[in-house]
């Protein structure tokens, strides 16, 4: 199969610089596919989707009228970044990481930017995640936000931005491992001799993170994920993760907290717990602290955790920094907390809650993106360009009635990699969620999770409504090896630099 008929459309593409000809990093890619025999790049996509389905790869999608679970969508062609590119988007993500957990450190105690003006009061102390139980603590090793999903889409004129933070309970990450393994399973000729970072040791990087906030004294350290079951859509990585980490997977009722210490129950009795790798949102935490309704979390859980006994991961309270209107405010926290300018820009944004911004985001409505500020997994946007006039309408009422609640920006033209369709190549618009992690070091995953709008012309990426996933591949260069860059940890001094990989 060959790429002589694909064409970029005048967007910025991944793969290709102009029509016929590849990008530096990806013209082994390029040159090999075409090498293949006829039909065989079909087979090995076929190959590959039969192999996410005895391996029980799946996702969960509420509501969808053909089942709740369904096998992960996965397209054979790689997305290719050069070492270099990546090193750069590796440094712009630990500045912002280290940055919002200095943020939401001084949110839950000092309150100093608040005071200082950088950031408005009203817009954190009013914020439906702002969690007024977390006020006074005081995180294991000064860390928050330990597992963070950050993300990035290229515009048109190829400048990355940081499109927003996912540091609640951010997933994707077994994707990630799963598409690497799926490709060598069903491609392995395509990988030989190309100098692919490796993922593999994520899990085990995520556990020593996880292990590193254990109390004092924990003589042999016990870390569970606590998952909301079954029914949740990120199940399948809930139980994978902890697959791959060799911990136990546990709901709500499987842990009780006896005088402030938590237990997990077992056929041998009861075993105390150290570490909650938590993906459950903070409401469903402690019935006693957040919703007295919820039956997810476990009673007493806050108690236990305020005492020192128990660590969180991430610390509950972390959702104040992923807000999309706090997202509007990063660069200049940045610059508060660490003195810098931002590497990775924002998309441009503009604040329903700004009488001005506002009234100029009701007049544009029909250019712009809107989104609500605390919705996840695409729910709630309006594609302003894209959109009728009864849903633009509907759109301005919800605005003018809750105006905190939304944000607004343009609409970018997001970059493009080839996609298998039929027997043919076309070009699919695609992001990139990164992960970072935040232990002894700020440590990047390389590559991340390419998520990809599998309908032609789409710009929605999102599992739940459509989209997919391509492997992603950084490739090594001997330049950007041998650079290490560094960043401070939470507690370093000026001559104590923590480095990453």
């Amino acid at each position: 199969m060959r790429f002589s008929g694909y064409t970029c459309d005048g967007f910025y593409d991944e793969v290709f610089e102009s029509e016929g000809v590849p990008r530096g990093p990806a013209a082994n890619l390029v040159r090999r596919i075409e090498g293949l025999s006829d039909g065989e790049l079909r087979r090995r996509q076929q190959a590959a989707d039969r192999t996410l389905m005895d391996m029980g790869i799946t996702f969960n999608v509420y509501g969808h009228e053909a089942g709740t679970e369904r096998v992960w969508p996965f397209d054979i062609v790689p997305r290719i970044i050069d070492r270099d590119d990546w090193s750069f988007l590796e440094r712009g993500l630990q500045q912002r990481i280290h940055a919002l957990n200095l943020f939401i450190d001084d949110i839950y105690n000092e309150q100093r930017i608040l005071r200082d003006g950088v950031v408005p009061s009203e817009l954190i102390l009013g914020a439906k995640c702002f969690m007024q139980p977390c006020v006074g603590l005081r995180p294991p090793g000064g860390v928050w936000c330990h597992v963070t999903g950050t993300d990035l889409v290229r515009d048109g004129d190829g400048q990355m931005y940081v499109l927003e933070d996912n540091l609640r309970c951010p997933s994707g990450v077994s994707y990630v491992l799963e598409n690497r393994e799926v490709m060598k399973r069903t491609f392995p000729q395509v990988f030989e001799g190309l100098p692919v970072v490796p993922v593999e040791d994520y899990p085990e990087r995520l556990l020593m993170a996880l292990q590193r906030v254990a109390p004092p004294g924990a003589s042999e350290v016990n870390v569970v994920l606590l998952t909301p079951g079954i029914y949740n859509s990120a199940y399948f990585e809930h139980s994978f993760l902890a697959r791959q980490m060799g911990i136990e997977l546990v709901e709500g009722r499987d842990l009780v907290v006896i005088d402030k210490f938590v237990y997990m129950r077992t056929t041998k009795g009861l075993k105390r717990v150290d570490v909650i790798y938590r993906r459950i949102d903070d409401t469903f935490l402690d019935p006693k602290v957040f919703n007295p309704d919820s039956l997810l979390g476990v009673p007493g859980l806050m108690e236990a955790y305020h005492s020192g006994r128990v660590a969180l991961a991430n610390a509950p309270g972390t959702g104040i920094a992923d807000d999309k209107a706090v997202y509007a405010y990063v660069p200049q926290i940045i610059r508060y907390y660490l003195g810098e300018d931002i590497l990775l820009p924002n998309v441009p944004t503009y604040l329903c809650a700004d009488e001005q911004q506002r009234q100029h985001v009701l007049a544009n409505l029909d250019q712009l993106v809107i989104k609500p500020t605390n919705e996840s997994g695409g729910y709630g946007i309006v594609l302003g360009p894209r959109a009728s006039k009864a849903e633009l309408e509907e759109c301005a009422a919800h605005i003018q009635a809750n105006p905190r609640n939304y944000i607004a920006q343009p609409m970018l033209a997001l970059s493009r990699v080839p996609s298998l369709v039929d027997d043919h190549f076309e070009g699919r618009h695609v992001d990139l969620r990164p992960f970072i992690l935040y232990g002894q070091e700020i440590y990047v995953l390389p590559g991340g999770l390419t998520r990809v709008a599998l309908k032609k012309g789409s710009l929605v990426v999102n599992s739940s409504q459509g989209g997919g996933s391509k492997d992603t591949w950084v490739l090594r260069s001997r330049k950007a090896d041998d650079s290490n860059s560094c960043v401070p940890g939470p507690h370093a001094t000026s001559t104590q630099m923590v480095c990453s990989s």
